[in-house]
């Protein structure tokens, strides 16, 4: 039995506001199941590159297991109910932060260690209250029919 690919619409182009921020390295758009659906890198990264498609498929993994992973120990300590509102990881180099970015989809950003976090915070907010149905995971449609 052929199986159906279907393909996310890449919506890294939205992510151009919070890769303009100071401070800011990378930012990228995941679904709940871990698979990329946008990415985006701050212009004229010193010491470092933009992230590569692989790069951030890589990146989209780990986000959706850390976004799982959160999503378990916030259930464990307040119920079921309970839901995650923010996540941030705070390393030598600098800060990661995930937020939903509505219905089955997350945003993350990776910053370095003089951005202002609050600000980037706020940002990501703000952009996912404007396209926040943009950046939803809807149910994959198939891309065309199989071949018999």
């Amino acid at each position: 039995m052929a199986g159906t690919i279907s393909r996310l619409p890449d919506v890294g182009w939205m992510l151009r506001p919070l890769t303009g921020i100071p401070g800011v390295r990378h930012a990228v758009v995941v679904s709940e199941d871990g698979l990329r659906m946008g990415h985006d890198s701050a212009e004229g990264l010193t010491g470092e590159s933009r992230l590569s498609v692989d790069e951030a498929e890589s990146l989209a993994a780990a986000c959706a297991a850390l976004t799982v992973t959160s999503q378990s120990t916030v259930s464990l300590l307040f119920g079921d109910e309970a839901g995650v509102r923010q996540l941030m990881i705070e390393s030598d180099s600098g800060f990661v932060l995930f937020t939903s970015a509505g219905q089955g989809a997350s945003l993350g950003v990776a910053t370095d260690t003089e951005a202002d976090v609050g600000l980037v915070a706020q940002q990501m907010q703000l952009l996912v209250a404007k396209i926040g149905a943009h950046l939803s995971s809807q149910p994959r449609e198939p891309m065309g029919r199989p071949a018999s």
